[in-house]
């Protein structure tokens, strides 16, 4: 990088590493003075930021599975955040210690009154929970760090070895990624509600997840295309190709979310039914309406364009949009599932958001600065670059 974008990075790390201990600091009294609060933020917290390097994970699998162009202008931005897994498994513990706040399974006089948290206690139980949990951290963990060794082997040798071998763990990767995440979805968030059953839900989520990576690297290669070595592989031709990924995706989102309500609703199953009932209860249904509004149709109809596509500032605002908007989607999914009859947010989501993504950006950053910004020696990188 370059000393104009070092110098930022650098700010922005200290600023991060600032604000992310004043959340944690925060997130700590809220354990405290209302933990069932502090649980339920911390939750939304994590899980978003987690969906960052899990959808970044996804990503890079797929660019070396496909060697599009489109990758190597943000493949470090997402390098950083799936190095940030570590650092999220870490994060993850204090959930342990707030199962009997968060689910309903922990809860013995709501497991004797209902049938179907009986019959699945032999499943949810918090030692099942844990190992579940490390399992599938652990995996994500060791996918990561082989792209990430083999990634630098690649910069220090002209071999194709490495180029090989990343290549060769994408196609499964994508495979395991989807998978891993359905035992994390049904034990983090669909075990929040007793009667929540969907098998689209846990691929909803994988969608989610790379549409909200896809949102945040295009925001970074927008911020570091003027200062750094990326301005040849920040062409605009990349920009329109990273603009129709970004439209592949939110229509992949779109069409699994209203699929999802679809079946759910038109086969009348009473069950099921009630997740979306507290989704759509009082204040809830106007955050419905913001999400259908600004996840989907208002950066479909924009990135119908070509010329929103082509040009970075237009498709950083669009990416802006969903990136916001992914916000305040996960907090719809998880808060429901506890506050039913009214919306509510409170001081400790934002202190929670702002805790855990603080520390993940100055995790992010540090990573960011220690290699260069474009990758070296790619066989196929001279034809991501226009002459």
């Amino acid at each position: 990088m370059n000393s104009v974008l070092d110098r930022s990075v650098g700010r922005a790390k200290n600023v991060s590493l600032i604000l992310g201990t004043i959340g944690l600091a925060g997130c700590l009294i809220g354990w405290f003075i209302a933990p069932r609060d502090f649980f339920v933020a911390y939750l939304f917290g994590h899980f978003f930021f987690l969906g960052l390097s899990l959808g970044s994970l996804g990503l890079l699998m797929i660019h070396h599975l496909t060697a599009g162009d489109w990758g190597y202008a943000v493949r470090r931005f997402l390098e950083s955040a799936v190095g940030n897994l570590p650092l999220l498994a870490l994060l993850f513990v204090p959930i342990f210690f707030g199962l009997a706040q968060l689910y309903p399974w922990q809860n013995p006089t709501v497991v004797a009154a209902n049938e179907t948290l009986r019959v699945t206690q032999m499943y949810l139980n918090p030692p099942g929970f844990v190992l579940r949990t490390a399992i599938v951290f652990a995996i994500w963990i060791v996918m990561g760090r082989q792209l990430l060794k083999w990634s630098a082997e690649q910069d220090a040798t002209v071999s194709l070895a490495p180029t090989r071998k990343m290549r060769t763990l994408s196609g499964p990767g994508l495979v395991i990624y989807p998978i891993t995440m359905t035992f994390a979805a049904v034990d983090w968030l669909m075990s929040m509600e007793a009667d929540w059953f969907s098998t689209m839900f846990p691929i909803l989520i994988c969608i989610g997840q790379i549409l909200s990576a896809l949102a945040l690297v295009i925001l970074l290669l927008t911020w570091a295309a003027r200062s750094s070595a990326l301005g040849p592989l920040a062409s605009e031709e990349n920009f329109h190709k990273l603009g129709n990924l970004l439209l592949a995706f939110t229509m992949m989102w779109a069409y699994l979310a209203f699929g999802q309500l679809l079946v759910i609703w038109s086969g009348n199953l009473p069950h099921e039914i009630s997740w979306y009932l507290h989704r759509i209860s009082d204040g809830w249904k106007w955050i419905a309406i913001f999400i259908a509004l600004f996840h989907f149709f208002v950066p479909f109809f924009l990135l119908l364009m070509r010329p929103a596509k082509k040009r970075r500032g237009i498709l950083a605002c669009i990416a802006a949009c969903v990136f916001a908007a992914h916000i305040v989607a996960i907090w719809w999914t998880i808060a429901p599932s506890i506050y039913t009859r009214h919306v509510y947010v409170g001081w400790l989501a934002p202190a929670a958001f702002l805790g855990i993504g603080g520390i993940y950006s100055f995790a992010f950053l540090k990573s960011l600065e220690r290699r260069r910004l474009v990758p070296q020696n790619d066989p196929r990188l001279a034809l991501a670059v226009p002459t």
